[in-house]
């Protein structure tokens, strides 16, 4: 039986808001911590040195107040979010262009704009796909671009999840690079903490399962995307990231083993995320410099 559209697109025909401009010091201590999280022996970058490939998502930080955060733990309101009843988001991917690395400890300008706003039909339903573009400056030039790509549905969807997680057996590849990734409760919450991210599903166990119908807490997808570039960070120190593309594909839950992997080649690198269930949790393409 068809599904009834649930029509998103006169919510946002009048929706057009304008550019945001914000600053940041780009200071190191969000890199010493993340290096802490990620278990690294020294931070991954100094002040006056490269700060690693997405590694800005530690800045430019919004700390809205607690009475203005939804049920969820997302906000009610924001800039970039769209004015649809009952909004549910998901991060589905994005790209980045990089001329040049930013300078830990540079003062940093951010312009950032709507781009495309599209609405298609899904099995569940409709679906409202949003596109966010930022500009990153310093000392007056663009060091990098990069699209997100949002995805918005009114009321919650019917996607379906594993009962029951296997927490035992692990993933296998013969790709040449490989990082097991441990996703346990704790680092999804110190992980919350570092991008300012109250959304419930990543640190509330009873509101993970009973209202959204998770098995156990979610991976974020953002973690997942650094987790992937981490091993090229490990992998090819010597090499620029130029360019690079991600995609989000399938939840992934604390306690599975989660393993990173990548097939290097000359000009970049396939990523991805993958579990003894999964081939592909999340998916990343690295072109170097």
């Amino acid at each position: 039986m068809p599904i009834p559209p649930n029509p998103l697109g006169p919510y946002v025909e009048s929706w057009s808001p304008e550019a945001l401009i914000e600053h940041d010091a780009l200071s190191a201590g969000p890199v010493a911590a993340l290096s802490a999280v990620l278990d690294l022996p020294t931070p991954a970058a100094a002040t006056g040195s490269a700060l690693p490939p997405l590694w800005h998502w530690l800045h430019f930080l919004r700390w809205p107040g607690q009475r203005d955060l939804g049920p969820d733990g997302h906000p009610s309101d924001g800039h970039f979010l769209p004015p649809i009843p009952d909004r549910q988001r998901m991060f589905a991917g994005g790209r980045c262009s990089i001329t040049r690395p930013l300078t830990v400890g540079e003062p940093t300008r951010r312009v950032s704009s709507l781009g495309q706003v599209a609405t298609k039909q899904g099995s569940t339903g409709e679906l409202l796909f949003v596109t966010v573009r930022t500009e990153y400056l310093q000392q007056g030039a663009t060091c990098l671009i990069e699209e997100q790509d949002l995805v918005y549905r009114s009321g919650r969807g019917a996607a379906t999840h594993p009962a029951e997680l296997d927490t035992t057996t692990p993933a296998r590849s013969d790709e040449a690079w490989q990082l097991p990734v441990e996703a346990d409760p704790a680092l999804l919450f110190r992980f919350s903490a570092l991008t300012a991210n109250a959304h419930r599903i990543h640190y509330d166990v009873p509101y993970a399962t009973g209202e959204e119908g998770y098995p156990a807490l979610v991976v974020h997808g953002p973690l997942l995307v650094l987790a992937m570039l981490e091993l090229v960070r490990r992998e090819a120190p010597g090499k620029t990231v130029g360019s690079l593309s991600y995609r989000l594909r399938r939840p992934a839950f604390a306690g599975e083993r989660l393993l990173a992997t990548g097939a290097p080649g000359e000009r970049g690198a396939a990523l991805r995320i993958m579990s003894h269930r999964e081939e592909r949790h999340a998916t990343a393409e690295v072109t170097f410099a």
